[in-house]
């Protein structure tokens, strides 16, 4: 009989816990784009950072899953703690959105529900119907778990052992452990309490009981964002302290001083249990909010004196953070961002050589072999993250931004490579004295300009998704291969009219060929950009 119970409240809470990530991540799919203008709000005000922190937990149906997020936003450098800390908070009061549903009771429901959603899975080809599909699937799948939870359950009315071992949980310090160490467990505060209202349906669990509990699980979600932030910044490390403390602080609150309110209150609401004990939660997450949220500074300063010191300053990646990996459409608009960087990387890169091919310098020239080391390591980083992010869930507009991004990434690499070759080529110039002549220097000012130009207009091209600018960039393309076909004529007139020497020659064609190059990857960029846009508008 034990054995019998043990497994269906294994099998119950296995369902409810791949149900509630599923109905996640179609929620994330659904949501698409809209999750990453999310990021432009979130760097607003800690006031907005608490309604944003609330909708990303009720998408991605895990509080912890949104903290860890923002400790990777933070170790990324995107937000600062003051930011973080409205977000943490909101986190709290999204992930009661799962514990009302459940006390609902939509149980009978949920046959229908999943059927219907296999039948718009099984029927349709279109990808926001699929996603749909998911939700509607893993909603129902949630409930079936609960009411595995609720069968298995029902015997232990009749267990004295049973009803021995939860009258210990009426002393509030072992309810508080029971819950703590509960979904420190099972790593989700949504599934302990799927448990808490579970047994609360069989009449095993009292609101007095439960209060301590879900005061525990509380405190025991922040260990997976503790554990996120090993390895982390110092900064990311205080975003997970402050997540700690904003719940033990809250825990203290109501444990000694608003017990007896929060009872009252959600005595005279409603006479269920289950009811009672997901409005307890709720009403202890916003009222913990709106008590702590005038005094967040302070525990931003709490956590700076609990994580003393600075961090360095980090040459690699910027906005990209395993951690973020779990909000999958947040994720691939960070790529975007840190791609985007390595353009002006590469971009400013390309600048100095031109700066060191012009004015013999060979100081320039070794800060571009410098910065070409950076560029490629920033490629091996890109690439490995985005390769990790593929084997996310993704929508397929997703999936097209990183194909766009993998290519891009590569094109940045290679323009490095060619700015690389410019520069060893004013190194080649400084050390064997090479004159070029006033009209090769001219023809190579006017195509550094046009290149330089032509790879500006893309970058802007790749952050706006301008399709007119891309095929500009293309326009430019066409222009450059022209102006390279002229000079190399120039170039063999010179020589037989003795007005340029061989060795200046090779230094005059590798650049315009290195420049020609450039202005091919600007293309490449440019056509993935209109790719990207086609793709979508079809697909529409």
């Amino acid at each position: 009989m034990r054995m019998k119970i043990l497994i269906g409240v294994l099998g119950g809470l296995a369902l409810f816990l791949y149900g509630m990530n599923m109905m996640g991540m179609g929620l994330q799919k659904v949501a698409g784009d809209k999750m990453k203008s999310l990021i432009s709000i979130l760097t607003k005000n800690r006031f907005i950072g608490v309604f944003v922190g609330a909708l990303v937990t009720i998408l991605i149906q895990s509080s912890s899953a949104t903290t860890v997020m923002v400790v990777g936003f933070v170790n990324a450098g995107i937000m600062n703690l003051s930011q973080a800390i409205g977000i943490i908070m909101g986190a709290n009061i999204g992930t009661t959105f799962t514990a009302q549903l459940i006390a609902f009771k939509l149980t009978d429901l949920a046959p229908l529900v999943i059927t219907i959603g296999v039948a718009i899975w099984l029927f349709t080809s279109t990808k926001k119907y699929k996603e749909i599909a998911e939700v509607l699937i893993g909603f129902s799948i949630l409930f079936m778990g609960m009411d595995f939870m609720k069968e298995a359950l029902s015997p232990l009315q009749e267990s004295q052992v049973f009803v021995d071992i939860l009258s210990n949980l009426e002393n509030p310090v072992l309810g508080l452990l029971a819950g703590f160490g509960l979904t420190v467990a099972v790593q989700s505060s949504s599934a302990s309490m799927g448990l808490l209202l579970a047994l609360a349906s069989q009449d095993l669990i009292t609101l007095e009981m439960a209060l301590p509990i879900l005061y525990g699980e509380n405190i025991g979600t922040c260990t997976t964002a503790l554990l996120s932030s090993i390895g982390a910044s110092k900064t990311a490390k205080r975003a997970a302290i402050m997540h700690l403390l904003f719940n033990i602080i809250g825990t203290l609150l109501f444990m000694i001083i608003l017990h007896i309110p929060i009872e009252y209150i959600v005595t005279n609401i409603s006479d269920d249990p289950q009811r009672r004990i997901a409005n307890a939660h709720t009403i202890f997450n916003i009222t913990n909010v709106l008590i702590q949220l005038p005094f967040a500074g302070f525990i931003v300063m709490a956590a700076k004196k609990l994580v003393r010191g600075e961090d360095a300053e980090v040459a690699g990646l910027k906005y990209l953070d395993s951690r973020i990996i779990e909000t999958p459409s947040i994720a691939v608009g960070m790529a975007s961002r840190e791609v985007l960087r390595m353009g002006k990387i590469v971009k400013e890169n390309l600048n100095t050589a031109k700066k060191a091919f012009y004015n013999n310098d060979e100081k320039l020239t070794i800060k571009v072999f410098e910065e070409e080391k950076r560029i490629n390591q920033l490629e091996r980083d890109i690439t490995e993250y985005l390769a990790e992010l593929t084997r996310a869930s993704l929508t397929y507009e997703q999936h097209g931004t990183l194909t766009t991004l993998l290519n891009t990434v590569n094109d940045l690499e290679r323009v490095g490579d060619h700015a690389d070759n410019m520069a060893e080529l004013a190194q080649y110039r400084i050390d064997n004295k090479v004159k070029l002549s006033d009209s090769a220097l001219d023809e190579l000012h006017k195509m550094f300009e046009n290149v330089e130009d032509a790879f500006a207009l893309s970058l802007t091209a790749f952050k706006t998704a301008d399709e007119k600018m891309a095929r500009r960039v293309i326009e430019y393309e066409s222009v450059i291969d022209k102006m390279e076909q002229n000079y190399r004529a120039n170039h063999i007139k010179r020589l037989n009219d003795f007005t340029c020497n061989p060795t200046s020659g090779i230094v005059f064609l590798d650049t315009i060929s290195n420049l020609e190059r450039i202005s091919d990857h600007s293309s490449n960029i440019a056509l993935s950009i209109i790719d990207a846009i086609e793709n979508k508008e079809v697909k529409q």
